[in-house]
Parts: structure tokens; sequence; C-alpha cells
């Protein structure tokens, strides 16, 4: 008899699953009839039934569940004369949750709730549950958010002992410490950010040197000396690990005493913190550098945007990004930091034309930006707009990261790193047989692969029409970036070390790495071995809890855009626009519009015809007409269904009869 496995197992919404076993590659796959009880995210016994030499992947049975991840679900409550039911929002878990007549009373129909099962599903018979909260109706403002918090088990609230300690912090700098920092407060310091931004953690400074090299300065707000190890706000921070951003919502880090006050480096006010002081020469390498605990006040508080307006005027480019007044305003406000604007802008080049030729990876894939009416009604989509100040703070940030990483790598200091390991050979080879349709191919030496062959595609793609999907083919490719206590490089940025130092306010690593430097400032770079012993021990851990996190942040992010594109779609029904191809899978093809919003035309609304998957060249084929969609295909649809509480949109092929009519509504979008 074969041995059991162990694993966690994904639901899939029609019922089947695939088990992930750890350190292994390959995942196994549970037919509809072999998943016992288990739901999406338990942890489960499996046994192989057929092995991998029979047929395409492992099958196996579930003949435990060691562990339900998830007792506690949040749905929509179905009302019925005897009884109830609640749909679960996650679609992964595949079963309805019955609700007896004596626990549905007060619960009216088509309300959110949550439902606490006690009973999980067996053979044909679904979950049962009872309901222990209701969230509102499905259309009542902020509940589907709420619902999200909800479904994540999300620490939406700080626990009033945190709250405590965070209004206990004075919201100014002890003047005692000012003497041991290095005093930045007279030079020209900037934040630059979002127009919205709240939590302002980074500050920049560039000073031409009379060699002929650039000075540097990135300044990060110095959380750790307030939020202290062992702390009531540092065990919340590593619970948390991470902010989450959900659209009008922010879920933070640390309170906003903190997060907004005394750790935000808010325009004219001092603030302690973290410096990495570089000198960079013309190539961009960085020739010398020091960390140094300092206090600096910040000159002005910029925004991307502003700090663009000014480069467009210093350059006599013709993009006005506002009113003729309120450019005049800006530049004659920032007159005197017209040069310091200049030299960053120069010194960012400089770095960007460097990580280029190491072969960092300039995946443009864009952003969507979703505005939300006083209700958090989801009323436009549109494209997020980045300029080249964008850059500047990037290239700023990343060269900071790297620097700190290195340095610390050097001397052996127990750390946490941003990892993002080079991506196996066999995706690389299966990624070359799409690009090989399209004319390209990611060169490999044997089974090895640079990132520098992957930035030669992405430079040949550039600017042309599949340029967006061979960029999201590549990011498909990639293994995903995490977090370990061990240095393993960055592929994408084509770093050897590399680390996230830069936003302690809104991620623990970061939180942690400052603690570290501080440590080590503090004692003169000598860690007694039982202290270094500790901290790496920490790292280990809060390496892999923040990746965890930052899974889970990822997933809310993403799943908050989803409801509010299907709910700005929702009134759209019946209307026509121009769109791309983005995916070609064995059930349908996937449609993006201008706006970014993402459909899928499913097999019966192609047409009255079989079609033909080829999985090799990810198309597919009309048997009769021959008909071919491709990834990259401009194709015209019309919004066929469009509903957030599933967060499914639908679209259709546009006849041809109502194609003469649709243009208007594509120019809407």
């Amino acid at each position: 008899m074969k041995k059991e496995l162990i694993g966690i197992f994904r639901g899939n919404e029609k019922g089947f699953g695939f088990v992930k076993i750890e350190d292994q590659e390959e995942e196994i796959y549970i037919s509809r009839g072999n998943t016992h009880e288990a739901i999406d995210g338990d942890e489960v016994a499996v046994k192989i039934i057929k092995d991998a030499k029979q047929i395409k992947h492992q099958e196996g049975k579930i003949i435990k569940v060691l562990k339900h991840q998830k007792t506690k679900i949040v749905g929509v409550f179905q009302k019925s004369k005897n009884f109830g039911f609640v749909v679960p929002d996650d679609k992964k878990i595949n079963t309805d949750i019955y609700i007896s007549k004596k626990n549905s009373k007060k619960i009216k129909n088509r309300q959110k709730v949550v439902v606490e099962i006690t009973k999980f599903p067996q053979g044909n018979k679904s979950a049962e549950g009872k309901i222990v909260e209701i969230l509102g109706n499905v259309n009542e403002a902020g509940v589907d958010m709420l619902s999200l918090v909800k479904e994540y088990d999300l620490p939406y609230e700080f626990p009033i002992f945190v709250l405590e300690e965070a209004k206990n912090i004075k919201q100014e700098v002890a003047k005692k410490d000012i003497p041991n920092r290095l005093d930045l407060r007279n030079k020209e310091i900037f934040t630059i950010d979002g127009e919205d931004a709240k939590d302002l953690d980074d500050a920049v400074s560039v000073e031409k040197l009379k060699n002929g090299n650039y000075l540097l300065n990135v300044s990060i707000a110095d959380v750790s000396y307030y939020v202290k190890e062992n702390s009531k706000l540092d065990k919340e921070a590593i619970l948390r690990g991470t902010s989450i951003y959900m659209l009008d919502r922010v879920i933070p880090m640390l309170p906003k005493e903190l997060s907004n006050g005394i750790c935000s480096l808010n325009q004219g006010v001092d603030r302690f913190c973290i410096t990495v002081l570089m000198e960079i020469d013309s190539k961009g390498k960085v020739v010398s550098s020091d960390i140094q605990k300092s206090v600096i006040n910040v000159t002005r508080r910029m925004s991307y945007k502003e700090v663009q307006a000014i480069l467009n005027e210093a350059n006599h480019k013709e993009e006005e990004l506002y009113p003729k007044k309120k450019k005049q305003k800006l530049l004659e406000e920032c007159k005197p930091y017209k040069n310091h604007f200049k030299n960053m802008e120069e010194l960012a080049q400089i770095l960007k034309q460097r990580r280029t030729i190491a072969g960092s990876l300039n995946l443009d894939i864009p952003e969507s930006k979703i505005i939300l009416d006083e209700n958090g009604i989801a009323v436009d989509i549109k494209k997020y707009e980045m300029y080249f100040a964008n850059e500047i703070i990037e290239q700023f940030m990343l060269t900071a990261n790297e620097t700190v990483a290195e340095k610390f790598y050097w001397i052996e200091a127990p750390f946490i790193y941003r990892v993002h390991e080079v991506p196996d050979i066999d995706k690389v080879k299966e990624l070359n047989q799409f690009l090989w349709n399209l004319g390209y191919k990611i060169k490999t030496a044997g089974d090895v692969v640079y990132s520098k062959a992957f930035a030669e595609v992405l430079e040949q793609v550039a600017g042309k029409p599949e340029e967006k999907v061979v960029s999201n083919l590549i990011l498909r490719t990639l293994k995903i970036a995490r977090y370990e206590n061990e240095n393993k490089g960055h592929f994408g940025i084509a770093s050897k070390y590399y680390c996230h130092f830069t936003s302690p306010i809104r991620r623990y690593p970061d939180l942690f790495i400052h603690r570290i430097i501080s440590k080590y400032l503090q004692e003169g770079y000598q860690l007694k071995e039982e202290e270094r012993e500790k901290y790496e021990k920490q790292a280990n851990s809060y390496a892999q809890d923040s990746s965890e996190r930052e899974k889970i942040a990822q997933k809310v992010e993403r799943d908050a855009q989803d409801i509010k594109k299907a709910e700005f779609m929702e009134d759209k029904i019946g209307k026509q626009y121009d769109g791309v191809v983005s995916s070609v899978t064995s059930f349908g093809i996937f449609v993006e519009l201008e706006n970014t919003v993402e459909g899928l035309i499913r097999f019966e609304d192609l047409g009255d015809e079989y079609f033909i998957y080829d999985e090799q060249r990810k198309t597919l084929r009309g048997e009769h007409t021959n008909q071919e969609y491709k990834i990259g295909d401009s194709i015209k649809i019309e919004v066929k269904l469009a509903d957030k509480i599933t967060r499914r949109i639908d679209f259709k092929l546009a006849t041809k009869e109502e194609i003469t009519n649709s243009d208007n509504e594509s120019k809407k979008l």
C-alpha cells in the first residue's frame, strides 16, 4: 500500500481540485468524487491512485482532512419556505451551506452573512452551518469590501491595548536624541508620492559633486525607533505583516498615530530617519556609501504629477498636466528647486540605463485606477497614469535597497532579503514555444537562463501590438518573489543583493531590517553571538510569515479590484467595445478592454461550431470556418454578464449588424 502524502487542497468551482505537497513541483489532481469533505485551503492526507506514468499528471484521493483552514464562510443568504442556504462568495468552495429554518428566521433574502460551518460536505450532501453575523444587503454601500475583510479574516481594527500604546507616543521628535544623529535639516529634501498618499515614509535629495558624481540621500522613516522589539505595537505588526490597500480603505500595519503621524515624513516638521548616503558615478555605480541615523525636515511635499510638470517645463515638453494658472503657481513656488529636480531626473536616467544594461526586466503592464463615488461605488476605470517622476523614485528606492542588502550581506548580519530566483528552464522552454510563433525567443545557455535574455525580448516588443501579451506571458513564467533570510539574488531586477528597506510603515521585513541596522550602528557593528542567533531565528520566522501575509494581501487587493470592475460593468450589459485577446484557454478566450477591464468569451458565445484548442500555440480554431483566435488579436465584444457578487464579467462576440453602431460606446470607456 502506498504511503499517504500530506498537503494543502486547492478547490475549483467545478468540484475538482489539486493538492499541493511541500517541495513537490507538480500538484496532485483530485476528481470531484475524491475530495472527501475537503474544502479549499484544508490540510489533507491524500493517496495516489494513478501515477504520472499512467496519465499526464498524478491523480489522488483525499482520505482524511487533517485540519480545516476555514470554519467561517462569507456568502449570500438565499431564503426558501422551510430552510435557507448560503452561497459562498469564494467560488473555490464548491458547496452551498444549508441553514435550518430555526437558524434563518431573522435573516432576509440576499443579505451578505458570515456562516459558521457545523458539518462539512460529504459525498453529495452540502455543508451545514449557522449564521453568526449579518453584514448587510448585497447592494448596501461598503458591504462588498466588508465582505472581503470577513472572508480573509483580516485584522480590521487594532486591539485597544495597541491603540493605547500608539497614543502614548509623542508626536514630536525627542530633542535629547537629535545630537546623536546626522543633522540634515538644512538640506533640500523632498517626498514624492501619489497625490492621495497619507503615509510618507521616504524622502530624497540629490546633489551634484565637484568631481561630477552625484550624492543621493535616501531617508526612510526610523519606525524601529518608535516600534520597540516585543512591544504591543511590534507584536501586532508581526501578525499583520503588511498594510492592505482596498481602493477606498486601507488596513494598516501600524496605527495612524505612527503611519500618518510621527513616522510620516510630513513637510516642515522634524522627523527621525535612517539615511543611506550614496555617491554615484556617471555610469550609475555606487562608488561609496554610508548608513546613518538622521534627523530631517522635508522642504516640500511633492506629487509625481507636480514633479513631472516642472520637468516638462524645464525640458520644453508640450504635455500639459495642469490648467495654466495652476501650473504657473506651481512653477513659481518650486522655482528654487528646479535644478534639484533636474539633477534627480539626470541621475534616475543614469541608474535606469545601468539597470537596463544589467538585464533588469521592464514589464510595462498598466495598472487600473478605479474611481469611486462618495458611497464607494465604481464610477470610472482607467489606466493608472505613470510619469518619469514615478521612475525617479523607483530607481532611487531600488538603489538604496541594493546598497543596504549588499552591505549587510558582506558583514554576515542576520537579515531578510527579497528573493526572486531564476525561472524553471522547462517553463522557459514552454514560453519559447509560444514566442516562436511571434518571431521571438528567450536565449538560453543549455539549461541556464539570464535575465538579460528576457530583457532583450521585452526590448524587441516595446511599442508593438503584442507588447502587453508578451509581458504578461513572461510575468507568468517568472517565479514569485518572496522573503528569505538567505540571499539568493533578484532575477527580475538583475541584482545580486536586494532587500526591502524603504517602506517600514507598511511592511514588516523593512521594519525588521531597520531594527537590525539600528542594532549594528548602536553596537559599532559588533554583535554578541547570542544576539546574532536570536535575530537569525527571527529573520527566518518573519520572512516566512511575511511572505504568507503578502500573498493574502495581494489576493484581497486583486479581489477588491475584481468586485469593483464587475460593479462598473453591471449597467453596460448589451453595450459593445473594442478589446484585445489577452489569454486563450481550453474553455474560451479572455478579452481586455482599453480601460483594463477583462472578461471571458466562453465557447458557446464564439459561434455555432466546435473550436479546437492548440495548447502549444495558445490558439483556438473553428472546426468548419478555420476562424482563429490568438493572443493579441483585436476583437469587438458585447458585454453579456457582469456580477459583482460572483466577480464575473462575460463577453460575447459582437455581431456584424451591431458593430456599425458600437464605435461611440468604445470611446466612452
